[in-house]
């Protein structure tokens, strides 16, 4: 496959090492005679890969959806080529091969993001607002684990997955930390920065496109007599839960009254 006489992009296999009969597919880039490699993590029988055509040999439907992503993965890298000419960009296999990952100049981190939006909206949202992104920031750290993850590579899966941390997050007494409302609420804040990202145009996809955000519903019922005044007797150490205390009490007598 081929556009120009300086761009070619080739289809090629390797043995494999975990299987004698598969082949490792992999994908060349050339730009003026120089070539930048990489695995595209598919794999194939041997005598299903025709290279005279750098294609899956046969009819059958994992042939077909292979091919279909090789078609996918060539119509990506030409969209890579034609942006890094629309940006005036050095033009090179190893630039396209980056843009196609998302690890080019031109590609912010999440962690970027986080940053931009704590230094941005600290002075919009109120304190016990951004104490809870605080928050969310930190299990997000956590699940990255010092990775560095590229906006453009954000997807459906990624959120799932976090999801799925949160939920499965445990302290250092191995105990659950998060019902599924808190989960929901870090994904709600993650989301709202998310949409900050794509309206500074740091990305174009949104990943929570297809997410739902699921909160269980509570019924809130009214305390009685009995209950108010076990409350009312109750000495908080921390003298931050029992002005809170004071604070409720004095709301419920003035509710009743």
């Amino acid at each position: 496959m081929k556009t120009k006489s300086t761009f070619t992009v080739i289809f090629f296999t390797r043995k494999s090492r975990s299987n004698p009969n598969e082949v490792s597919i992999y994908v060349r880039i050339t730009v003026k005679g120089k070539r930048a490699e990489m695995s595209l993590k598919r794999s194939v029988f041997q005598n299903h890969w025709d290279s005279s055509k750098n294609r899956g040999r046969g009819n059958s439907e994992k042939i077909k959806a292979l091919n279909t992503y090789l078609d996918q993965v060539y119509s990506k890298l030409l969209e890579c080529q034609k942006e890094l000419i629309a940006e005036d960009k050095v033009l090179s296999s190893e630039a396209i091969k980056s843009r196609y990952l998302g690890e080019d100049d031109n590609s912010k981190t999440l962690k970027e993001l986080i940053a931009y939006h704590n230094d941005n909206m600290g002075h919009v949202l109120k304190a016990g607002t951004m104490k809870n992104y605080y928050t969310t920031e930190r299990y997000l750290n956590k699940y990255l684990q010092k990775k560095k993850s590229y906006l453009k590579q954000l997807n459906f899966r990624f959120i799932t997955d976090f999801e799925q941390y949160l939920r499965t997050y445990k302290n250092s007494k191995k105990q659950l930390m998060l019902s599924n409302n808190g989960v929901m609420k870090h994904l709600e804040r993650f989301k709202k920065m998310i949409n900050l990202a794509i309206k500074l145009e740091w990305m174009h996809k949104n990943p929570f496109i297809q997410f739902q955000l699921k909160y269980d519903k509570y019924d809130r019922a009214y305390l009685n007599e009995r209950e108010l005044g076990l409350l009312e007797d109750t000495e908080f150490t921390i003298e931050r839960l029992q002005r809170i205390k004071d604070c409720f009490v004095f709301s419920c007598y003035i509710y009743i009254s």
